[in-house]
């Protein structure tokens, strides 16, 4: 139900995040325009930041974003943070764009690092949340929640950010 309201209530970003995930997973890589357009969606309501992680990512060259994200998709059952760790050699790639990446191309086992979805999983964030080792932590708990619930994490993930903003919404 939630997720369903999340999709209803951010209607352009689950659109273009069903495109984008469909474009990854044909070509099994990204350009330098794919990883802009995760960067839009990501920062899409905060102008800033999407300037700065736009500069960021402008440095890359597309050869190196092609051949990074062909090894991260293409190496089977490779691990979490062997995926984090190639998407992390290219600017402007944090683990939480790194999620969004990893999430649009395999929406079954990942979903968005969010203190919202951190929060509703496994209680209050650590100080310095976002680090790679925090987000296998958080994978592992959203895949055993999606599991349990014979869902995708993504969907589960979609669930806990909506109810969050819900709640916070809320007078």
């Amino acid at each position: 139900m939630w997720s369903k309201k999340y999709d209803k209530a951010f209607g352009w970003q689950a659109q273009r995040e069903r495109e984008l995930g469909t474009k990854f997973r044909k070509n099994k890589a990204l350009t330098l325009k794919d990883l802009a357009s995760v960067v839009e969606w990501k920062f899409k309501a905060e102008p800033e930041k999407l300037q700065r992680a736009q500069e960021l990512i402008a440095r890359n060259n597309e050869e190196k974003v092609q051949r990074i994200t062909s090894q991260t998709f293409s190496v089977p059952n490779a691990d979490d943070m062997y995926r984090l760790n190639c998407l992390s050699t290219l600017e402007g790639i944090s683990p939480v764009i790194a999620s969004v990446i990893l999430t649009f191309f395999d929406p079954r086992n990942y979903g968005m690092f969010e203190q919202s979805v951190w929060k509703g999983l496994l209680g209050n964030p650590p100080p310095g949340l976002f680090t790679p080792q925090n987000y296998v932590r958080l994978l592992q708990s959203l895949r055993k929640t999606a599991a349990k619930h014979n869902l995708d994490a993504r969907v589960i993930d979609k669930a806990l950010y909506k109810k969050a903003v819900d709640e916070t919404s809320k007078p």
